[in-house]
């Protein structure tokens, strides 16, 4: 039986920082490039011993320190029910990314403290393997094909690329990954934003001949209205991502019909309870829903795997660049298979952190 009440005791933060492997580094968007992915990774403990594991990206903000977050965190929560998410979302005053790395925690609390795992107490596993979608840095025409090549080896059935730099590179790294793997791989590709309309439509319609999924925020999130335009005047399908970043910004896009898919991440939204809520709006307007990732390590793809489990919209590979880690935080790490994560089927999110590893990629912040 639930417990009525399971105080918070304390509240531990670290950031780490794990280098990337081929074939993902480095990791080049259009803004950048990296060789290592961030994650700041929070712990939960309660006066009854139960702890909860959580974690939300830090990549590339500046001024990052897990002391900062820890007291944070502690001021606030100590003292609070570990077991009351619902009141946890109405009244935490943390920015989304804190906030959604100690709601992952309290859902890993709950689900040990009930004995089920999260998947579970989100109404049960509908999917036991959940599909990825192996993301890639933007790559020349010869590298997109041979990694594209390695992903149909490696059993993916999806592939996203970022994009955005440059319009005919853009064209060539899509042919390059046709030229190499025909349609044996869905393609999707993400800008992140660089184009205006008038270029994404003209980008668009130079990729229409290669039978994209969809192409993810091509445009700035707003306004919604270029979305919409963007949809009318091309064939090519659109995702949006930093369009979403909460419900109420689900709404919107749905009423203005300006997306036909939408990625929602834990670290934007808040957590696991509003990608939930995410979903079942997408559910309800037959749009699918597809989870981003920030280049996650365990804790934060275990929610991912959850979520997608339990959740009908969550019906495509999710984000990931999980097979391009040098290691994880985590006793166990996922192992991918044919292009899935198999559901963690334990109580909370399944996992266990393992301190040395913890301690061993940990900034000093």
């Amino acid at each position: 039986m639930k417990q009525n009440n399971m105080q918070i005791r304390s509240v531990a933060v670290w950031v780490v920082e794990v280098p990337q492997i081929a074939p993902i580094a480095p990791y080049r968007s259009h803004v950048r490039s990296s060789s290592t992915t961030q994650s700041a990774i929070v712990c939960v403990e309660t006066s009854d011993g139960v702890t909860g594991w959580g974690e939300h990206n830090v990549n590339f903000l500046p001024d990052i320190s897990a002391r900062r977050m820890q007291t944070q965190a502690n001021d606030w929560l100590v003292g609070r029910d570990a077991l009351n998410i619902a009141a946890f979302h109405r009244d935490c005053p943390f920015e989304s990314r804190l906030k959604s790395g100690v709601e992952l925690a309290l859902w890993d609390i709950q689900g040990k403290a009930a004995g089920v795992s999260v998947a579970d107490l989100l109404g049960g596993v509908m999917r036991p393997r959940v599909s990825l979608a192996a993301c890639m840095g933007i790559q020349t025409y010869q590298r997109a094909g041979e990694i594209a090549s390695w992903c149909v080896e490696q059993g993916f059935s999806t592939l996203k690329t970022k994009a955005g730099a440059d319009m005919d590179e853009d064209v060539e790294m899509v042919r390059g990954i046709r030229d190499a793997v025909g349609d044996r791989l869905q393609v999707r590709i993400d800008p992140n934003r660089s184009y205006s309309l008038a270029q994404a439509t003209e980008l668009c319609r130079r990729i229409e001949q290669y039978n994209l999924e969809y192409i993810e925020q091509p445009i700035p999130a707003e306004p919604l209205s270029e979305a919409a335009a963007l949809r009318r005047g091309t064939k090519v399908p659109l995702a949006l991502n930093e369009s979403v970043t909460d419900p109420a910004s689900v709404m919107q896009i749905l009423r203005e019909d300006a997306a036909e898919f939408l990625l929602p991440d834990t670290h934007i939204a808040g957590g696991i309870q509003p990608c939930v809520i995410i979903g079942r709006l997408c559910e309800s307007a037959g749009v699918p829903a597809i989870m981003h990732c920030g280049h996650d390590l365990g804790p934060k793809t275990a929610a991912m795997l959850h979520v997608a489990a339990a959740c009908p919209a969550y019906s495509l590979a999710n984000d990931s660049t999980y097979y391009g880690l040098e290691n994880d935080v985590l006793t166990e790490p996922f192992q991918i298979d044919a292009g899935t994560i198999a559901v963690p089927g334990s109580p909370g999110l399944g996992i266990d952190v393992d301190i040395e590893m913890l301690h061993r990629y940990q900034i000093d912040c």
